[in-house]
């Protein structure tokens, strides 16, 4: 990878670690071992580096795996020797946690893979490249190998992932498409939360998110957003900041209007669902697109919302 003016100037630890979607300590471990050049030279992890450095990642024998792989069924949309592509069941987490040690996205994919997946990420995360929330549906994209890896994180760095979701919103947006583009950060009381902050604040990171008007309602609007950055709750954090919670997204605001309550049943979370997934192909350097229905519940509030 070639740094432009906008990586210039960063420690090659934290850089490695941006690129590559693994944690600093890792990439400090890697820089040591030599795996991660500049200029074809071993630098120390403390090295700023400049416009016109070329920092490579050799390939990574990959980590034993010590997360328990479980029989667990995967909706997968792709697969090939590289990537897999799966859509994820509303309530299902990615990755093992404190309290969500199995029954994961990852145990499953452990099971299903047999070994081939990508292991920048260690035991924990092997092959994510990307997340959704728990109680987000929809499309992701895995790793199964270390050079995949590599290439779609510098993808989803570059903002060339484009990852187009499908919401219902309450309330009515003032336009019927347009861009929402704050800073975000922690909340700074509830460590779960994310909040829209002052640029100045410490850890904000820039959030960028176009949305679009599908359908409207009595005081609801079903709508898609495509992301340009990725940030943690974005599309959740975003249109509650527009004045319009996600249908069913207590977290940030949902949750309490009447339809709500009659329909409790069929909402399981925020109504969410990451519904197109298109990106560069690691190997074939083709672009690639996917697409995943909607899930029935979701399909089922929208019905009642049509009859309204």
């Amino acid at each position: 990878m070639i740094i432009n003016e906008n990586d210039a100037k960063k420690r090659l630890d934290v850089y490695a670690s941006e690129i590559s979607e693994i944690s600093r300590s890792n990439a400090q471990g890697l820089i040591e071992k030599g795996l991660i050049t500049v200029n074809g030279e071993i630098k120390p992890k403390n090295y700023k580096l400049n416009i016109g450095d070329n920092v490579k990642i050799e390939e990574i024998e990959p980590i034993k795996l010590e997360v328990r792989e479980e029989n667990i069924p995967l909706d997968i949309i792709y697969e090939d020797d590289d990537i897999i592509v799966i859509n994820k069941a509303s309530g299902m987490v990615v990755h093992p946690a404190p309290g969500n040690e199995s029954g994961t996205l990852v145990n499953a994919l452990l099971y299903h893979c047999k070994g081939s997946l990508s292991g920048i990420n260690g035991v924990i995360r092997p092959g994510i490249v990307h997340r959704i929330d728990k109680d987000t549906s929809g499309l992701l994209v895995v790793a199964k190998n270390d050079e995949s890896h590599v290439f779609l994180s510098s993808l989803l760095k570059e903002h060339k992932i484009k990852r187009e979701y499908h919401a219902i919103l309450i309330g009515h947006l003032r336009e019927q498409r347009g861009t929402v583009t704050t800073y975000m950060a922690r909340h700074p009381v509830d460590r779960k939360k994310m909040a829209v902050v002052s640029p100045t604040k410490e850890g904000a990171r820039e959030a960028i998110t176009h949305y679009q008007v599908i359908e409207e309602y009595p005081g609801y609007t079903y709508a898609k957003m495509e992301l340009e950055t990725g940030r943690t709750h974005q599309i959740r954090v975003h249109m509650s900041y527009l004045g319009h919670p996600l249908v069913g997204d207590e977290t940030y605001g949902g949750g309490k209007t009447q339809f709500e309550k009659s329909n409790k049943v069929l909402i399981n979370g925020q109504a969410l669902h990451a519904k197109r997934l298109s990106f560069i192909h690691p190997r074939t350097k083709e672009e690639v697109c996917y697409e995943c229905p909607l899930p029935c519940d979701f399909e089922k509030l929208l019905k009642r919302l049509r009859e309204k």
